[in-house]
Order: structure tokens, then sequence, then C-alpha cells
């Protein structure tokens, strides 16, 4: 006797939170002028008239507020050492930057099969990096048999580890298990944990927001330069299977 259960993924909710954190290491109280490739304008209540619609954006107790509700400048004289300038939610439907598609087939109670790809849904010349991909599975599984290396079951954890130390965008993956299940033992429903993930994508920003320039006003006319580095991280990144 074989079940063959198929799992479908439904985005229930998606949204982007996003942070700017400066670490300053200038002398004296220079003033720093901040430009975004979204002006953000304060009475701007159409999303349409926005580049990169942001949502509840709170600002450090250092920026010029009035400056920048004038002409969309982020105008301040930093703190010394690390600081959040800004924090900002996106909650516009987008795709996520790795889909999950799993496929479980149960034969009877004695053994269940499991069909995982991922697709890396940003541009190519990204690369994900440590990308963990957790699949749950029966916590009384034995004997598993699967046919990629990076992968292990971890019953500690009831789950399918799946790690990818290098994922480049455009790209697909794909992994196959198979676990013994005790016959003696009851066959599961289908209410499940979800399918979670964890990476991170450097160089790279999930909302599209960029800095356009970072200026740095300083009287006595010592020389700075900026660097600016874009990272993607996951928060609760949780595939729900039906």
């Amino acid at each position: 006797m074989e079940n063959h259960v198929y799992f479908y993924l439904f985005q229930v909710s998606c949204e982007v939170v996003g942070n700017i954190n400066i670490r300053c290491y200038l002398t004296g109280m220079p003033e720093l002028r901040l430009g975004l490739n979204d002006r953000m304008p304060a009475n701007a209540t159409d999303p349409s008239q926005r580049n990169i619609p942001l949502d509840n954006v709170k600002f450090h107790q250092c920026v010029r507020l009035a400056r920048f509700e004038s002409d969309g400048t982020i105008a301040f004289i930093p703190p010394d050492g690390a600081f959040e300038l800004l924090s900002y939610r996106i909650d516009s439907a987008m795709k996520p930057p790795i889909l999950i598609q799993c496929d479980v087939q149960r034969h009877g109670r004695s053994r269940v099969q499991y069909r995982v790809r991922a697709r890396a849904q940003f541009k190519r010349r990204s690369i994900a990096n440590n990308v963990e991909i957790v699949i749950p599975a029966p916590a009384d599984a034995d004997s598993p048999v699967i046919n990629v290396a990076n992968a292990e079951y971890v019953p500690e954890r009831s789950a399918i580890v799946w790690t990818i130390k290098s994922f480049p965008g455009g790209q697909e993956k794909a992994m196959t298990a198979e676990l013994r299940l005790p016959s003696v033992a009851p066959e599961e429903n289908d209410a499940r944990p979800p399918v979670s993930a964890s990476f991170e994508i450097p160089y790279f920003t999930m909302s599209g927001l960029q800095v356009r320039y970072l200026k740095i006003n300083e009287k006595s006319g010592y020389t700075a330069t900026p660097l600016v580095r874009y990272t993607t991280r996951n928060g609760n990144y949780s595939i729900r299977i039906n």
C-alpha cells in the first residue's frame, strides 16, 4: 500500500524588515547627509508616489526630522561607534529569495520518501551563503538514505537538515531522502511543522533600497572615506505545507 501525499506551498504573508546601521570613526562633530533611492516623502499617502514603499520608518534621535520632511534628505551628526540610523518595514508582496518545494510520499507504515527542490530567486551575480533547509520528519524514523552528501537526518531535531554552503542566484538544487518507519507505528496525520530555512546573501538587498550618496561635511576639511555594505539575512523564514 502506498500513500502519495503532496504538500503545496502557500504564501500567507511576506514582509521585509530592514535597517541601516552606522559604524562611525570620525573625529569632531561632522554633519553627514545620506541619500537613498527612495526619498520616502512624509506626506505621500499613495504608495505609487514612492519608488520603494517603506512602512513604519523609525529614525535615530540624531536625525534632523525637519530636514527630512522638507526635502527627503537624511541629515545627522553621528554619535561615536555603532548605532542604528533607521529601521523600516515593507509589506508589499514579493517572491521569497529561496523557493522551497517539498513532496512527501508515504509507503504504508514502513517508509516515507521526500523530494525537495530549492530555487534561488535572486540575481545571478549574487550568492546565498550558509543556506540551511530544515524539513520536518518523524521523530522515530531510522535508516536514512539521502542522495546528497550535504544533507542528513538529525533525530534530536526530528528533521532532515540540508546544508548548502554556496547557492548562486538563478540556480535550482534537488534532494531526495527515504526514511524507515516502525511498522507498528500509526500513520501520521497531514498536520506537520513548516519547512524552515536560514541563509545570508551579501551585497544584495531584498527591498531594493540603495544608498545613492553619503556626504561628510566637516569644517576642518579632513578627508574620510565612506564604505557601504549590503546584506540580506533570513528572519522567520517558514514555509507552511498543507
